[in-house]
């Protein structure tokens, strides 16, 4: 199966670099690492990503659905394409029938440059909605709603918080733009910076459907002992939406989970039956059998409080649960 991914990455000698360039689009073939000489023009990229994006429902009524995947800091061109084929196969297997998106921002596979990552992060966000969101979601037509979705892991928070930020203070011709479904996973966005009366954060909600959070209290990644965080504030991965956070943005507890996930071989062969990649406490999430399910519900729009992969504590707040 080929795969679609926009990528904002300079090229050199004929090969994707870690520094800002225009939007590609890719159509990279099965088993193939991302290439620019893997890049077609925008016009048949869309065309295709949208084709691939519609199913039929139950009752024969046709729908899209567009799920962009954003990658976190210190990602090689392998590793973008093995995280993206794994949840990409995983939610197939969930029954997932719209199209998923890679969109490949200049990270380095330096674990040092965390610092500059994040600016080339900011550096490129706009492009994700000027290049692709305005054109997918703005493509509906009267019989077939296409849902453009966003799953942002570790930095790819932040890259989609800037974006949507970024994108209001430009002024886009399309400002009726939007998108359904966002999901946060370890994400490396400070937790205040998520408030209702926060001003960054107001563009996200106002353009979503719902915004979702999976947060791991053992995040080692997102550890503020971290040196490479120094006097940076705790994150939405590691503690957290916060309290004020508007109704439309739900907090889901994966900390117990992952505990037992860890110490747990048995339940780890049943639920990460590929092993993990990565850090293991940042980057469970890919390839993880309820993680997948939980998103699966979220993607589809069943109500926040009956998908059975979750459980509503004493506190009456979302943990994720093994079933």
């Amino acid at each position: 199966m080929d795969d679609y991914v926009m990528s904002v990455r300079a090229v050199r000698g004929g090969q994707f670099v870690a520094d800002v360039g225009p939007s590609r689009f890719l159509l990279v073939p099965a088993g193939q690492n991302l290439s620019p000489a893997n890049a077609i023009s925008a016009s048949v990229w869309y065309k295709a990503v949208r084709q691939a994006s519609v199913w039929n429902n139950e009752s024969g009524e046709e729908r899209g659905d567009i799920l962009f995947i954003l990658h976190g800091f210190n990602m090689s061109d392998s590793d973008v394409m093995d995280r993206h084929r794994r949840l990409r196969d995983d939610l197939v297997a969930e029954g997932f029938k719209g199209v998923v998106v890679s969109f490949d921002w200049p990270s380095d596979d330096k674990a040092l440059a965390y610092l500059p990552d994040r600016h080339r992060a900011k550096e490129t966000a706009l492009q994700l909605v000027s290049d692709g969101i305005t054109y997918l979601s703005g493509r509906q037509t009267p019989t077939c709603a296409i849902n453009v979705h966003l799953l942002g892991h570790s930095t790819g928070a932040y890259v989609i918080r800037e974006a949507f930020d970024d994108a209001d203070d430009t002024g886009l011709p399309n400002g009726g733009w939007g998108v359904s479904q966002i999901i946060f996973a370890a994400g490396d966005v400070s937790s205040e910076s998520m408030s209702a009366d926060d001003g960054g954060a107001d563009s996200i909600y106002r353009h979503c459907t719902r915004l979702t959070n999976y947060f791991n209290s053992h995040d080692e990644a997102l550890d503020l002992s971290n040196v490479k965080r120094l006097g940076i504030a705790p994150r939405v991965g590691r503690i957290g939406l916060p309290d004020d956070a508007p109704q439309k943005a739900v907090n889901i507890n994966c900390s117990g989970y992952y505990e037992k996930l860890n110490s747990d071989s048995a339940m780890a062969a049943a639920d990460q039956p590929r092993g993990f990649v990565g850090l293991k406490s940042h980057s469970w999430y890919f390839g993880n059998r309820i993680f997948t399910k939980d998103i699966f519900s979220t993607l589809i729009g069943k109500d926040r409080t009956v998908i059975p992969t979750r459980e509503i504590g004493p506190d009456g707040k979302m943990n994720l649960q093994h079933i």
